[in-house]
């Protein structure tokens, strides 16, 4: 029986912000190990990151198309692959892994078109592989609690959704043109890279998939309105929102609203009762039963629901944060994996990771955000 396993990554140089997080994550039980890479585009960089990680260098490769592979064919292949790289390699990277036989973890937005991301399903299941999409936020463990309480009927019918992702890095690129003020905006302005969204690709749909998650209810149709100012994709968005319950709500995602540096709120309107959870302020959730004052519900304590406590990691007071939330992620997918290659069967449990098909709700989203803002904030269906 495997115990552990061995991964690869595509992309995340060692400068780079969220391939630190994903080794910390995968890293973080001790179950799986770094094997392989091609980390950069730049050969001495590349190099410099095998090095680092005292990889053997004769698994460190200059492109993707060569690591997928050589990997595949190895008697000892990587268990999976992280694609890490900006948005324009996902598609193209991802299907080269799953050609050759390579459970994938990809960076979102999955890819730029739904017909590549059902391509990569359809793909996926006839390899029989699995396939993660990084919407790291479900990892928190409150997050979950709240999963479990809207299951349990405890807000009764989600009537309302309002939800927001407010930052404020982006603000000085207002009216720049084509110069980019912040370097985390090099090439998530760039339609070339980043695709037919920036603001809406990039933390919008994080909104959408943390809604879902916490719901269980899907988008059918939306009405948007994108702010460009002066720049090639978008900055800021308002979207009017439909479930497929029939219920409504708001999702706002901004990067120039000013004294706001990381700030996803979900709040959730029930019959019964309300939910809301603060992404800077992960350790709690907010509850309200009709007819009774908030309670505020803290991780680590025994009131948690089971399936939420066991994702908590350290006791409650002492603060978690993203890289716990990335870790929980890896716990379920390095599980899931583990039972695969051990020949035993999935459940629904195991497979409490952002999977492919959440990855292809969050393209439709921001195709159908961008549609519907270049159509005057038309209702477009998903």
């Amino acid at each position: 029986m495997r115990k552990n396993l061995t991964y690869g990554m595509v992309g995340a140089a060692l400068d780079s912000f969220i391939g630190a997080v994903h080794r910390v994550g995968a890293g973080f039980d001790g179950i799986a190990f770094l094997a392989a890479g091609c980390f950069s585009r730049n050969p001495d960089k590349n190099r410099e990151c095998g090095e680092f990680y005292h990889l053997d260098m004769s698994r460190v490769y200059g492109s993707y198309e060569e690591m997928a592979e050589a990997e595949g064919k190895r008697e000892d292949k990587i268990d999976y692959v992280i694609i890490s790289a900006p948005n324009n390699a996902h598609y193209v990277t991802a299907k080269a892994f799953l050609e050759n036989g390579i459970n994938v973890f990809c960076e979102k937005p999955l890819c730029f078109e739904v017909a590549e991301a059902e391509e990569l399903k359809k793909l996926a299941g006839e390899k029989g592989l699995l396939f993660l999409v990084n919407y790291s936020y479900s990892g928190n463990v409150m997050v979950k609690e709240a999963r479990e309480l809207v299951r349990s009927g405890y807000i009764g019918d989600v009537i309302n959704v309002n939800a927001e992702y407010l930052q404020e890095y982006l603000v000085d690129d207002i009216g720049k043109g084509d110069q980019t003020m912040n370097k985390l905006s090099s090439w998530r302005k760039n339609p070339e890279i980043a695709g037919i969204s920036n603001c809406v690709g990039d933390i919008g749909s994080h909104i959408e998939h943390t809604v879902a998650y916490m719901t269980g209810l899907h988008l059918k149709r939306v009405a948007a309105k994108l702010d460009y100012f002066g720049q090639p994709l978008d900055l800021n968005a308002n979207i009017l929102v439909e479930f497929d319950n029939g219920a409504h709500g708001v999702f706002c995602s901004s990067q120039v609203c000013v004294g706001h540096m990381n700030g996803l709120v979900v709040r959730l309107f029930g019959t019964e009762g309300a939910i809301e959870w603060h992404e800077e302020e992960p350790n709690v959730l907010f509850v309200t039963k009709k007819g009774q004052p908030m309670q505020t519900y803290h991780r680590g304590m025994a009131y948690i629901a089971e399936k939420a406590a066991a994702m908590s990691r350290i006791p409650a007071g002492h603060p978690e944060g993203l890289y716990e939330a990335f870790a929980n992620m890896y716990k379920s997918w390095h599980n899931a994996i583990l039972k695969q290659v051990n020949g035993e069967e999935l459940t629904a449990d195991d497979l409490d990771f952002p999977n492919i098909d959440d990855g292809i709700s969050g393209v439709k989203f921001i195709h159908a955000a961008v549609e519907s803002s270049n159509s005057d904030a038309k209702w477009v269906e998903l």
